[in-house]
């Protein structure tokens, strides 16, 4: 394999003027054993209040269901760290409690790349890892690393609204792309790119390639390969924002009868997998945020980079002077649990997570066919992630050209005033659509009047998924006399 293309062309003027700080770069001497290190200030870690963290967690192959709490005297997983390193694999508190190491712990560092080689397979030489404290944070690090004010990027045309509110704030545009059930149209991407002059040529494109987050599709290989040639003939960075990539999970079958509930292998799970932008990266354009906010916790808050050393660097330089490094109780508390599981048994912990994932999505979907009217209403089953969407004709409703002035927004907000009186929240569609900076070019129009609403199945139990579902589409037919 070649090492990774000269891609620094891309950076911002701000990482540009980065310069390593001066007293950061003594950090390199210290813990040399023959060296007295009087030059940081840095606390005694003696003082340190805290000199063991136990946690207790399931153990793998977790065969009653990941959810399953272990009763007295079952098998756990005992994690304890110390102030003073035992284990091998493990980050003691003196260490992950004290300033230093800005791209992370290097035993968390090596399980995650252990890990994205497993899965990933990166087909360039010198990729490598950099940990962040979770994706929201990594994104904003991408922006200051690449964008000036005034440049373009790429974006799906529903997409996260804090991601852009970030990218707002640094007066980016935006250029958004159409969709369908099945993610970016890379034709349209096309398209849409050899319409804009030279200046307006994006930098980079943010995508959430798997369980969408709001419309839940997902990109399957050929569309990421022919979206990735297209990154290539246009010249622009792909970033991967995948916290939900192993929430992948088994088709909808609507016949609860026939539903294969089996627990799968493991070499099975890891085939099913869609392969990532990643995994086809030959140049290292690809800048892929992982993150352990979905298939562990969200309050860990720590995620990592994956990409070419020249710009993980740079990445480097700008957390040395903000964030300095991820949380050093997560660090040692994830490092140690992960360890102990191995990627084999983290392995089995994310397959049990798309049997959980499966189950709850399939709850949701029997919902929505049960409660929802038919006649207004049209939805495809998600395979990925903890979304769904729901769209809905608009021109249905029967004050749509009348009170409503033919405006399908008055209809969304109808409807949302009257699932909350029905007591069920679901996120309005117009909240995530991204309004484009080039509107004479855009490709975004729209063609009909459907709105759309997305829910999750994942915050809440069973029964009361159910029930929310139940109330949403009771407020659909109070709205529009079914």
């Amino acid at each position: 394999m070649a090492p990774a293309k000269d891609l620094t062309h891309f950076l911002s003027e701000e990482s540009k003027r980065r310069e390593p700080s001066p007293l950061k770069t003594a950090f390199k001497y210290f813990g040399q054993p023959d060296l007295i290190f009087l030059g940081g200030g840095l606390p005694l870690s003696d003082y340190f209040p805290f000199n063991k963290i136990t946690v207790e967690s399931p153990a793998p192959p977790f065969e009653k269901g990941i959810g399953y709490a272990p009763k007295e005297g079952e098998a756990i997983t005992k994690t304890e760290v110390l102030k003073q390193k035992i284990e091998d694999f493990d980050v003691p508190l003196s260490r992950s409690l004290q300033y230093g190491h800005t791209g992370g712990q290097p035993e968390f560092l090596k399980f995650v790349k252990e890990h994205t080689e497993l899965f990933h397979k990166p087909p360039y030489d010198d990729w490598d890892v950099l940990a962040t404290v979770g994706n929201t944070q990594a994104w904003d690090a991408v922006l200051r690393t690449f964008c000036n004010e005034g440049d373009s990027i790429l974006v799906e045309q529903y997409t996260f609204p804090s991601s852009m509110e970030a990218a707002k704030s640094q007066a980016v545009k935006f250029i958004p792309i159409p969709m369908d059930a099945e993610g970016i149209l890379p034709e349209k991407l096309d398209e849409q790119l050899a319409k804009l002059e030279k200046s307006q040529l994006p930098k980079l494109l943010y995508t959430i390639p798997t369980g969408h987050n709001p419309t839940g599709s997902s990109l399957n290989k050929e569309r990421k390969q022919a979206i990735y040639k297209l990154s290539q003939k246009y010249d622009f960075l792909i970033i991967e924002d995948e916290p939900y990539y192993f929430l992948q999970m088994e088709t909808y079958t609507p016949d609860a009868s026939k539903r294969d509930i089996a627990p799968k292998g493991k070499e099975e799970f890891v085939k099913a997998l869609e392969p990532s932008f990643l995994s086809m990266d030959v140049d290292g354009r690809v800048l892929r945020l992982d993150s352990l906010s979905k298939v562990l916790a969200p309050g860990t808050r720590i995620g990592w980079i994956v990409g070419q050393p020249a710009l993980l660097m740079k990445f480097f330089r700008l957390h040395e002077v903000s964030i300095q490094n991820p949380c050093g109780f997560s660090s040692s508390i994830v490092t140690g649990l992960l360890s102990r599981w191995g990627n084999d048994g983290y392995l089995h912990w994310l397959m049990g997570l798309r049997a959980e994932y499966t189950t709850k999505r399939d709850v949701a979907i029997d919902a929505i066919a049960a409660s929802f009217p038919k006649e207004i209403i049209e939805y495809v089953p998600p395979v990925a992630g903890m979304f769904f969407t729901v769209f809905i004709d608009a021109a249905r409703h029967p004050k749509f050209s009348t009170e409503f002035d033919s405006d399908p927004l008055k209809v969304e907000n109808a409807i949302f005033e009257s699932s909350l009186k029905k007591g069920a929240l679901m996120i309005p569609g117009s909240w995530f659509e991204v309004s484009p900076s080039f509107p004479e070019k855009a490709l975004t129009t729209k063609t009909d009047y459907k709105i759309f609403f997305r829910g999750t199945y994942a915050a809440v139990p069973l029964d009361q998924l159910k029930l929310g579902l139940e109330r949403f589409g009771s407020a659909l037919k109070q709205e529009f006399g079914l």
